[in-house]
């Protein structure tokens, strides 16, 4: 008896999803061809892209992106020992509990 049913309230909300998508009117698409891209543009945006790199490179503080990516790994790694440590803890507590009293466990 439940697949008719089933069948019923799944196309029933195929249905209202298709009318709510349906009602609202879509916003007008201007059509534009894109600008030519000169050779200036070009060459200007890869230096703006290759200055930082080499001026990094030049400079002897190529060790603070690497520790601070090893700093964030730690950070989430000790995040996700104390949470687990958290649900620990309240898991051990809610046994504890339990063994105390076993009429509440229902």
């Amino acid at each position: 008896m439940s697949a008719p049913r089933s069948l019923v309230l799944t196309a029933a909300v195929l249905l209202s999803c298709g009318a709510l998508f349906n009602a609202f009117i879509p916003a007008p698409r201007l059509v534009t061809q894109p600008a030519p891209v000169s050779a200036a543009a070009v060459s200007l945006s890869a230096a703006a892209l290759v200055t930082p790199t080499a001026a990094h490179a030049a400079e002897s503080s190529v060790w603070i992106p690497a520790l601070s990516a090893v700093g964030a790994g730690f950070a989430i790694g000790l995040a996700a020992i104390g949470s687990g440590v958290g649900q620990g803890i309240a898991s051990g507590r809610c046994i504890d509990g339990i063994s105390r009293q076993p009429e509440v466990a229902d």
